[in-house]
């Protein structure tokens, strides 16, 4: 009878057949677009594709020229500053303004509005906005100095050893929200009577969170430094909105660097590599999440 049953159990190929079947279109669109238009990127960076691809292989020269110019070691620079300080500022001020806001205070849907209300513009705006904030003819510079404070300098965006400073302010107005929302869904999720045994205890407030809210929010931490981790490495908009890569190259990044090299010097093989290196660092971001996310879940199962 067990032998009976167990044959006329479905296959497990066929097992949710109508969920398989609807999967097939995104399933298929993985493949060919993305795992294949990578892999097409890939192989093409190994060769001297100009305006169009060619497969004439170079081997790794086009990595050898990519190292050895000064505007993609510029973009780098730059976007390891504006990686680093905007990782800093986003996630700490995105926890800080979702702990003010889970004090139940008055107004918190307005606050929260105000707050998430920058995410839900473009880049594009954004730059723009900034753009116009940061003119020292019409924005924060003129203000003050219409005030008096005429010796007053405030043009980041027009300095060259600051530009992506400049830059910063804009990207950590426009990300923080989001980060706060996030935050908050995590602090709202701890339970009421961890924040009564600690208060039991004597904890001051700061410790309860340092040392028992934040590691329970692991899972939320992990996933902010992802989704603000990939928006650094494929900074772009911003860039072109507010500076265009200027003064000069010193606010370059290499998602402009990528598209500067394909469309404008019409240099494939060069913007291959470059694209390929920025994959790279995605694999080597998107990877330890994995790992933590479902390798370390595997292991204790």
């Amino acid at each position: 009878m067990d032998a009976m049953a167990r044959n006329k159990r479905p296959s497990n190929w066929f097992r949710n057949a109508n969920a398989k079947i609807a999967a097939i279109p995104m399933v298929l669109t993985v493949l060919v677009v993305f795992v294949g238009g990578t892999l097409w990127t890939v192989l093409y960076s190994f060769t001297n594709s100009k305006l169009l691809p060619r497969e004439k292989f170079v081997g790794f020269d086009q990595y050898e020229r990519l190292w050895s110019s000064s505007k993609w070691l510029i973009s780098i620079e730059n976007l390891a500053i504006y990686g680093v300080l905007s990782l800093i500022f986003v996630m700490i001020g995105g926890f800080l303004l979702a702990a003010l806001l889970d004090q139940k205070i008055r107004f918190e849907n307005t606050f929260r509005t105000i707050f998430l209300y920058p995410f839900a513009l473009s880049f594009i705006v954004t730059g723009l906005a900034w753009q116009w904030i940061l003119n020292p003819d019409f924005g924060v510079q003129n203000v003050v100095r219409s005030l008096g404070w005429t010796s007053f300098a405030f043009d980041p965006l027009y300095n060259s050893d600051i530009v992506i400073y400049g830059v910063l302010i804009a990207g950590l107005w426009h990300e923080t929200g989001l980060i706060m929302c996030l935050m908050l869904a995590g602090l709202r999720g701890i339970d009421e009577d961890i924040w009564k045994a600690c208060r039991i205890d004597g904890i001051p407030t700061w410790k309860t969170y340092l040392f028992v809210v934040i590691p329970m929010m692991r899972g939320i931490f992990i996933t902010a430094l992802v989704l603000v981790t990939s928006g650094i490495i494929k900074v772009y908009d911003l860039i072109v909105a507010q500076t265009g890569g200027g003064p000069g190259i010193a606010s370059e990044v290499p998602a402009k660097y990528v598209y500067d090299t394909m469309f404008l010097s019409q240099n494939l093989g060069q913007g291959f590599a470059a694209s390929t290196m920025m994959l790279l660092t995605v694999v080597i971001v998107v990877v330890p999440w994995a790992y933590l996310e479902f390798g370390g879940k595997g292991r204790r199962v």
